[in-house]
């Protein structure tokens, strides 16, 4: 059952050097608090895994705290590359990070089959595609039915998926709407489960399309108002298109990216309030 507790404390239970992590949220609920606790608290050699690997990753990546990346895209929306990601790929800085790149469909299959804990997953895909010669998590299968040549991925199964959601009730039950992505498949995948939440309310009401997790897929949840900015929470909040336009200067330099993580996440700048939201 999930216990609602400060970020801090959950991080520093749930997530653990050398493990497999996935923050998933797609264009909004992206878990960027989560991230900074884990930059603040020094975790290291994770093996990050994202649909769609953008400025939070490029965070950590930078920090020097990931070893290897699991993905189907990486860039910053709407402005250009990570920079960060980059450097460490082509030049090793501020450590070599390995790659295993699928597509979207892979990605998203690969939770799935680990959400329905199932060895792997079968999809029509990667045909043509050189991706298959540079993973070991993609192969071959042949239909027993059909005799139809297909595509299978290996199925993903985080040590701890983080995201966040819109409101939680007292007893840890979360829900999340809006544009969502993959995080159910995600959260179902994962061995454990961390969510940082805009609120905590008496509870949940019902929302057309909102997902719900309830409180025994969820292993810690933490009230942190605006945990998805510079991405934004519908109904809470809005995206901070200009944090991520100043992204591309701040991250092009690697002594600007280590003045800006210094001051805004490691400082007290970077600080999140922890004080549980009152219950409405």
């Amino acid at each position: 059952m999930a216990e609602i507790c400060p970020l801090h404390d959950a991080v520093a239970e749930l997530v653990h050097d050398g493990d497999t992590v996935a923050m998933e949220g797609f264009t909004h609920l992206i878990p960027f608090a989560a991230a900074h606790e884990v930059i603040r608290q020094g975790i290291t050699d994770l093996t990050l895994a994202r649909m769609t690997p953008d400025v939070v990753y490029d965070q950590l990546i930078g920090a020097g705290l990931a070893r290897r990346l699991v993905f189907s895209w990486g860039g910053n929306p709407g402005v250009g590359s990570l920079h960060r990601f980059r450097d460490a790929v082509e030049n090793g800085w501020p450590r070599p990070l390995e790659l295993d790149e699928h597509s979207h469909a892979g990605m998203a299959n690969r939770y799935v089959a680990g959400a329905s804990r199932l060895p792997f997953a079968v999809l029509r895909g990667y045909r043509g595609s050189d991706i298959p010669s540079r993973t070991d998590t993609v192969a071959t299968v042949v239909c027993p039915f059909t005799g139809e040549e297909l595509a299978a991925v290996a199925a993903l199964n985080p040590d701890v998926t983080v995201i966040h959601a819109q409101q939680a009730d007292r007893r840890g039950n979360v829900q999340l709407w809006g544009l969502t992505g993959v995080q159910k498949e995600a959260a179902l995948a994962a061995s454990r489960v961390l969510v940082t939440v805009e609120e905590i309310v008496p509870e949940l009401t019902p929302r057309p399309g909102g997902v719900v997790l309830p409180a025994w897929v969820v292993d810690a949840v933490a009230a942190v108002p605006g945990g998805a900015h510079p991405s934004y929470a519908a109904g809470y909040s809005v995206r901070d298109n200009d944090f991520y336009r100043s992204w591309d200067a701040i991250s092009r330099d690697r002594a600007a990216f280590t003045a800006w993580l210094d001051d805004e996440v490691r400082g007290a700048a970077g600080r999140p309030d922890e004080r549980r939201t009152e219950a409405r």
